[in-house]
């Protein structure tokens, strides 16, 4: 019998605020940039080194589901901070932490539920194993 082997994907996702966990997400994706610069020489027709900058995380977020507990706390996502959004893989947890949204957009049409696409930005990423 053949096996299948596939990647591993995401099992759960949700985020947390001061340690609670306040909304569980449908879907994510990630993008990770960094800053470089290169470092010219006079006389020379190509860069001579680049410099790696800092790094920065864009988290799009969709379907947001708050959770009992931040809907009896009264959490509204326009006003968090500084949350973390953990995603647990098969093998490893992905925390992205030090978020702040940028950016919030709601459709609704008739007898269809509120998609969400929220826009993060994020100061750290770490994995840690499961």
């Amino acid at each position: 019998m053949a096996q299948t082997i596939g990647f591993p994907t995401s099992s759960d996702i949700w985020l947390e605020l001061e340690g609670k966990k306040v909304a569980v997400v449908q879907s994510y994706t990630a993008k990770a940039t960094k800053t470089s610069q290169v470092v010219e020489a006079f006389g020379e027709k190509e860069p001579v080194a680049t410099i790696a900058g800092q790094n920065q995380y864009l988290l799009e977020l969709t379907r947001l589901y708050a959770t009992d507990t931040a809907i009896s706390d009264g959490i509204d996502f326009y006003s968090i901070s500084d949350f973390s959004l953990v995603i647990c893989k098969p093998d490893r947890k992905v925390i992205y932490s030090g978020c702040n949204w940028n950016a919030i957009a709601e459709e609704g049409k008739l007898g269809t539920m509120v998609a969400e696409k929220v826009s993060v930005i994020a100061r750290k990423r770490m994995e840690v194993s499961a």
